[in-house]
């Protein structure tokens, strides 16, 4: 077995426990430069230059991949590592190569975790390490399937403030050749800048990254404050969370009935697969979410508190309380996909810090939506009266004026038209008095059925409408559209009466509501189409209330969309919305 230990010169003298100033680290590095051979300082240009291109630049990552290159090209080696320490000092949290194409990186698959072999080792020992051949060296663990071959190998510890940060790895000196006391010197001064230009990226990566959370929790306060109903609001929580954690996926929890959780809002590339799932109350994640307790995972797929098949693809996760006032409004969690690197101690802390203020905004909003839906109440209530006391009892009072002219008439065709105006106005009456009903009804009091809630979402438009919207359902619609469906399918009416109402200037306004189709992909659905015969969409014009629709529909699976309506040569507008059963 061949190991041969490096030979070190003269160690320079220890670093001072405050932060070095960059000229005086250098200087200390260089040091054991002194007294050696010509050919090491005939070097010397070349490692400055090494030194001068690693301090540049403060994103961390891009630092470490300049830090590998200029590494390799200051050893003259083909292969360069560096492997970044966790927190806790046992494995790898992070590992930058050079000289492995991203193709050869997909066949080896997992990088290193420095959790056992020669890596593991240096995690244990972070001294210097020189080999003329690793495959012999007890301490080694083999190479997984697609690892290039390496023999000669050169490991030198990187230290930030006095800290280990990981170990830069040289492997495979070209031409054949051992790595000498002269690479072993260069390599172990740029390891010194190395953690100096480390460190500085550190600093700047962390003060952006604050300031991205800040400013992420900015746009979710006034998101949620600025209006609009509680799905969107869950919806802003979860897209922020997701772009700002770089995850795979934003999802917002929410405490269901039965003391589980409910997935509510979902911000991913496929968010329909989880929308609607339960986490039953029996979970250990639950039990610690629902206390107020953040839970932190390395790998989802893997871990056994997890009970959902929705885990199996995602690794790293962070899952926080939505906790504000001694109250747990639910959870918010972050996933990444497997293999990717576990979230850091800083991004666990602004996350924790970022689900406090969305939990503090969302119970503000909540706040706000109850006073302005007080002030609806009441409004309905007075709309209500007003057509009880004054509209209904001079409707009465009219029809019995008619119905005493009726009498009087001797003149058939008029005791006829007579007779028909007052029977209009027993169904106006009753019409209205379906009105009032709705109005005076309270949340609480809404009923369970869908037909139900679409007919009483078309009484209550009726209202402002001045005519009631015609209306036709097709397919068992109570028997086979599910609750989440139809919540959306009801909003989505709201909203395009509402519009209606507001821009189409309509007449006519017909509703169906259909639970027999199949749609585009083959699957049964349910569809909702809200034709006028109003002004149409113009063109400019705002394009919010559209945008709600089709993202309502995309997140279950579904689409939305806008064409001709029931007005004369297809005037005004039929908006289609639809979604799988």
């Amino acid at each position: 077995m061949s190991v041969q230990e490096s030979q070190e010169s003269p160690e320079p003298p220890p670093e001072p426990p405050h932060t070095p100033d960059p000229l005086e680290a250098a200087t200390q590095a260089t040091r054991s430069l002194q007294g050696l051979s010509t050919e090491l300082t005939a070097r010397v240009p070349q490692l400055l230059e090494a030194m001068r291109s690693v301090g540049t630049g403060l994103e961390l990552h891009s630092t470490l991949d300049r830090i590998c290159e200029t590494a390799a090209e200051l050893a003259d080696a083909r292969y360069a590592a560096i492997g970044v320490v966790d927190t806790e000092g046992r494995g790898l949290s992070d590992f930058v190569t050079y000289g492995i194409s991203p193709e050869l990186a997909r066949k080896i698959g997992h990088r290193p975790d420095g959790k056992r072999g020669l890596l593991g080792a240096l995690i244990s020992h972070p001294d210097t390490v020189r080999l003329t051949d690793l495959t012999k060296d007890p301490r080694a663990a083999g190479f997984p399937a697609h690892h290039p071959p390496m023999k000669t190998f050169l490991g030198v510890p990187i230290r930030v403030q006095g800290e280990i940060f990981g170990n830069l790895y040289l492997a495979e000196k070209n031409g054949g050749g051992e790595f000498n006391d002269y690479d072993v010197h260069m390599v172990r001064v740029l390891a010194t800048e190395a953690g100096i230009a480390i460190g500085n990226a550190r600093l700047y990566e962390a003060a952006t990254q604050r300031e991205r959370w800040i400013d992420g929790s900015v746009a979710v306060t006034t998101a949620l404050l600025s209006g609009g109903d509680a799905d969107d609001a869950l919806s802003v929580v979860a897209e922020q969370a997701r772009r700002l954690a770089d995850s795979s996926a934003g999802i917002v929890m929410l405490p269901s009935e039965d003391g589980g959780m409910e997935i509510v809002a979902v911000s991913a590339d496929n968010p329909a697969t989880s929308l609607g799932v339960m986490i039953p109350a029996d979970s250990p994640v639950v039990e610690k979410l629902l206390r107020g307790e953040p839970v932190f995972v390395d790998d989802l797929a893997s871990d056994p508190r997890m009970v959902s098949r929705l885990t199996d693809q995602y690794g790293p996760c962070m899952m926080l309380p939505l906790h504000s006032g001694g109250r747990v409004l639910g959870a918010l969690v972050t996933p990444r996909a497997r293999g990717r690197r576990p979230f850091s101690e800083a991004e666990r802390t602004l996350a924790t810090q970022f689900a406090s203020q969305a939990a503090l905004a969302l119970m503000m909003a909540e706040a706000q939506r109850d006073r302005e839906r007080l002030a609806v109440f009441e409004d309905r209530d007075r709309i209500a009266r007003d057509l009880h006391d004054l509209v209904i009892q001079r409707l009465f009072a009219t029809g019995m004026m008619l119905e005493g002219a009726q009498r009087r008439s001797i003149v058939p065709e008029v005791r006829d038209g007579v007779g028909k105006a007052v029977d209009e106005l027993d169904v106006t009456i009753q019409e209205i008095r379906t009105a009032i009903f709705a109005l005076q009804q309270g949340p609480a009091e809404a009923p369970s059925g869908l037909r139900t809630r679409v007919l009483r979402e078309i009484n209550m438009a009726a209202v402002p409408l001045g005519f009631k919207p015609a209306h036709r359902f097709l397919g068992p619609v109570d028997a086979i559209v599910g609750e989440l469906v139809g919540k959306n399918l009801i909003a989505a009416l709201r909203e395009a009466l509402s519009n209606a109402f507001r821009h189409a200037g309509a007449s006519r306004i017909e509703v169906v509501v259909d639970s027999t189709v199949t749609l585009a992909d083959g699957r049964p659905g349910v569809r909702l189409e809200v034709a006028d015969d109003g002004v149409g969409i113009q063109e400019g014009g705002r394009r919010s209330g559209l945008r709600n629709l089709r993202r309502r529909a995309e997140s279950l699976g579904g689409a939305s969309c806008y064409g001709p309506g029931i007005g004369e040569d297809g005037g005004g507008t039929t908006l289609v919305w639809e979604a799988p059963l």
